[in-house]
C-alpha cells in the first residue's frame, strides 16, 4: 500500500472514530458520573478525562470535547507521519537536486477539503445547536424554575433568593452594607417584598429542578464557573446575564471563579450545595429567620 492511500485510509478512520464518538450507543442522555472513576453509572458513555458531570445537558458538552479530541489526535498522527515521510524523501542526498516546479499533491488537497468539511459539520451540526439549546432554551413558568441572583466581587460569591412569596426584593447600591450583612444592596425597610428574600455566601439548589442564574458584579469582571454543570458565564459589571441548568446528582461542589480578578482571585470560590426539594425547603425556612438578639 502506497503511502497516500495509508494516508487517505487514516483520514477516513478518523472521521468514523469521531462519528462513533457521536452515536447514541456511545453516550446517552443520562449522564450521572461517580466523582472518582468518571464513569457513567446508568450509560456506557465515559469521561475519564473530563470533571464529573451532573447536570441534564452536560453528556451533550462531553460528546463535542470528545468529537474534537478524537478527530485533532487523528490528525496529529496523520500529519506527523507525513511529516517524518517528507523529511526522510526530500533529504538532502549526494546526486540528487531539488525539483522547483510545483507539486501536484491530490492527497493533501482532498484531505484538507475534508477536514474542512468536517470542521464545518462539527461547527453547524453540533456545536451551534447545543449552544442555542443552553443558552435560548430557558425554561418556562409551567417547568417551576428556580430564579436565582448571583453577584460576584472581589472577592466572594453572593446568592439571593426570592422568599416564600417568590419575589426578589429592591436592591441598591447605597444600602450594601458588609457590617450588617447585606453584600447585595437590599432595601430590607423599603421594600416589602424583601423581607423574606435570604441572601448567603453558600449556593444551595434543589436537584432535577431547573436553575435559573442572573449572573452580574459589583466592581471587576469575573467568571461564574460551575465545573460539574458545564456551566461557565462572565460577570460584568451592568450587566445582568442569565445562565439556566439542571442538577440530576446531590452533592456537593465547587463554585470557581475563571477569570483572573484580582490579588486574592484564589480565593474566590464557594460550595454548591444540590439537596433534595425537602432539605432545600428546611435551609430556605432556616436561613430565612430573623437574627436573634442576646440581651446584656
Amino acid at each position: 500500500m502506497s503511502w497516500k492511500k495509508a494516508f487517505g485510509w487514516l483520514i477516513i478512520a478518523g472521521f468514523a472514530a469521531s462519528l462513533v464518538a457521536v452515536s447514541p450507543a456511545f453516550g446517552q442522555e443520562t449522564t450521572v458520573v461517580t466523582p472518582r472513576s468518571g464513569v457513567q453509572i446508568d450509560g456506557n458513555y465515559k469521561t475519564y478525562w473530563l470533571p464529573p458531570d451532573v447536570s441534564a445537558h452536560g453528556y451533550q458538552i462531553d460528546r463535542l470535547v470528545n468529537i474534537v479530541h478524537v478527530f485533532m489526535a487523528v490528525l496529529f498522527v496523520g500529519w506527523g507521519i507525513f511529516f517524518v515521510y517528507c523529511l526522510f524523501k526530500f533529504r538532502q542526498r549526494p546526486g540528487v537536486q531539488a525539483q522547483y516546479a510545483p507539486v501536484k499533491a491530490s492527497v493533501s488537497k482532498y484531505g484538507e477539503i475534508a477536514v474542512a468539511v468536517f470542521e464545518a459539520v462539527l461547527l453547524l451540526g453540533f456545536s451551534v445547536p447545543i449552544w442555542a439549546s443552553v443558552k435560548n432554551d430557558i425554561p418556562k413558568e409551567s417547568d417551576n424554575p428556580l430564579r436565582i441572583r448571583v453577584l460576584g466581587e472581589q472577592f466572594a460569591w453572593n446568592f439571593h433568593y426570592p422568599g416564600a412569596d417568590g419575589k426578589f426584593g429592591r436592591i441598591r447600591p447605597e444600602f450594601v452594607n458588609l457590617a450588617n450583612n447585606n453584600p447585595m444592596g437590599l432595601d430590607k425597610e423599603g421594600d416589602p417584598n424583601a423581607g423574606d428574600d435570604v441572601v448567603a455566601g453558600e449556593f444551595h439548589i434543589p436537584v432535577n429542578r431547573p436553575i435559573i442564574c442572573d449572573i452580574s458584579s459589583k466592581d471587576v469582571i469575573h467568571s461564574f464557573s460551575l465545573p460539574v454543570m458545564r456551566v461557565k458565564q462572565d460577570a460584568i459589571p451592568g450587566m445582568t446575564v442569565p445562565v439556566w441548568f439542571k442538577a440530576i446528582k446531590e452533592g456537593a461542589y465547587e463554585v470557581a471563579c475563571a477569570q483572573l480578578c484580582g490579588n486574592n482571585h484564589y480565593s474566590m470560590r464557594a460550595i454548591m450545595k444540590i439537596e433534595p426539594q425537602s432539605k432545600f425547603d428546611e435551609w430556605m425556612v432556616e436561613k430565612s429567620k430573623p437574627p436573634e438578639v442576646f440581651a446584656d
